[in-house]
């Protein structure tokens, strides 16, 4: 196993990012905060909803296939049930590097959609989000990774 932070510096270097969950009635959704985060910073980002064909004013998808070229990693944000569903679709296309976001409560990570996903040759990270690590991280998001860090709710090693 991996250091989770090399892993995480390695997910953010690939710059074209799907994220699933993306609600078309934000709020403080997790999965908005980390679509708008990852757009702000530079990053060709995809939303994918099955229910909407636009949220945060951009183009939604309605599965990771149907992304023109598809992309080089995953966030997932919906609920834990959804997130198998998820990562088959991403072994199906081929995609290698998945993170399920969690931060308050059980997130979307499902311990059979990690397991699945890792049997498969994915590198997964089944914790914390993306906006807790440089370069997208903001001093608020680095406290709660200290913090998720020391509950579990951020891995160590993946």
């Amino acid at each position: 196993m991996e250091k989770m932070k090399g892993v995480a510096s390695e997910f953010l270097a690939q710059r074209r990012v799907a994220v699933t969950g993306v609600s078309r009635t934000p709020g403080n959704h997790g999965s908005n905060v980390v679509y708008k985060r990852l757009r702000e910073r530079g990053y060709e980002v995809f939303a994918v909803n099955p229910h909407a064909d636009e949220v945060e004013g951009d183009r939604s998808y309605h599965d990771l296939k149907s992304i023109p070229d598809g992309v080089d990693w995953v966030v997932i944000g919906t609920k834990p049930e959804t997130a198998d569903a998820t990562m088959h679709e991403c072994a199906e296309l081929g995609i290698k590097r998945v993170w399920m976001h969690r931060a308050f409560g059980a997130g979307s990570v499902s311990k059979s959609a990690a397991d699945f996903g890792r049997q498969q040759g994915i590198k997964v990270i089944d914790g914390g989000c993306p906006c807790m690590f440089d370069p997208t991280a903001d001093p608020g998001h680095k406290v709660m990774r200290v913090m998720f860090t020391l509950t579990g709710k951020v891995p160590t090693r993946v």
